[in-house]
């Protein structure tokens, strides 16, 4: 297997906004590129601030948003070319979204099995009761739940790392080759974000899964990443391998983030998460 399992070429999002007579454009993301080869799994982490592009960047990876200019290609499809139909459903079931609250990503009036059922239904193509039964235990199982522990209770019944965890399951659910990660620990109690992060670790170790990981924090990022790229108002200031870019960063931006969180004792690195 080998090639780019993603490719993000020089992609530019814009946004108008205003009034009728005096419109301004806004520049969300400009010319920002990466690359994710099939043959190597890894966790690509895009950092940066609040309005810094790195939401809209994985919108645009997610299909959500088209760019502006630019393209970006799925194993070798342009995403652009995928409209609907059986097109858009077969790019879903390769790449799915984690999002930043798992208590919004569900309805609290419904019982979140449901969810699961739904999506083997769906996504999975599974079609007989214990089919669904199976598939969805199985996607439990391997972020450390199980169908039995959540079966039949409603989001606010479970807490907020596991209903984080249960997100991932119903993201596993599909088989993906790349899951969109964005914020995902962001809302979960400090206690518990750890043991997201390491499942995460976990998933592209024991599945092979590819994880773009978006983040403001860069001490998760300097625990959690192979490959790391920092933005700033929309453009990519520094990229490349974590640890290498995080312990000698060369942007000045990319200075000021690192002595705003980390110190410079490598030994005594803060991991606040």
């Amino acid at each position: 297997m080998s090639g780019a399992l993603l490719d993000v070429d020089n992609v530019v999002r814009t946004y108008a906004g205003g009034s009728l007579f005096a419109r301004r454009r806004t520049v969300a993301v400009n010319g920002v590129s990466l690359r994710l080869e099939k043959a190597r799994p890894e966790i690509f982490t895009i950092v940066g601030e609040s309005g810094s592009g790195k939401t809209t960047l994985a919108r645009m990876i997610l299909n959500m948003v088209a760019p502006s200019a630019g393209a970006i290609r799925f194993n070798g499809t342009d995403l652009s070319t995928i409209r609907g139909g059986r097109a858009r459903l077969a790019f879903m079931k390769q790449v799915q979204p984690i999002f930043q609250n798992p208590f919004e990503a569900f309805n609290p009036m419904k019982r979140v099995d449901r969810y699961l059922f739904v999506t083997a239904r769906r996504m999975a193509g599974v079609s007989t009761d214990a089919g669904i039964v199976d598939a969805t235990d199985g996607a439990l199982l391997s972020v450390g739940l199980s169908l039995a522990e959540i079966r039949g209770r409603f989001p606010h019944e479970l807490s907020g790392g596991q209903l984080q965890r249960v997100a991932i399951a119903r993201a596993l659910i599909s088989r993906p080759a790349l899951l969109v990660a964005d914020e995902p620990v962001s809302m979960i109690d400090a206690s518990l974000r750890a043991s997201i992060v390491n499942l995460l670790r976990d998933l592209r170790d024991r599945l092979g899964v590819s994880i773009i990981y978006i983040t403001h924090d860069l001490a998760t990022a300097y625990y959690i990443s192979d490959r790391i790229l920092i933005m700033r108002r929309g453009e990519a200031v520094e990229s490349g391998d974590a640890r290498t870019v995080l312990d000698n960063p060369q942007h000045p931006y990319s200075q000021l983030l690192k002595q705003s969180v980390l110190s410079p004792d490598p030994q005594n690195r803060p991991m606040n998460f």
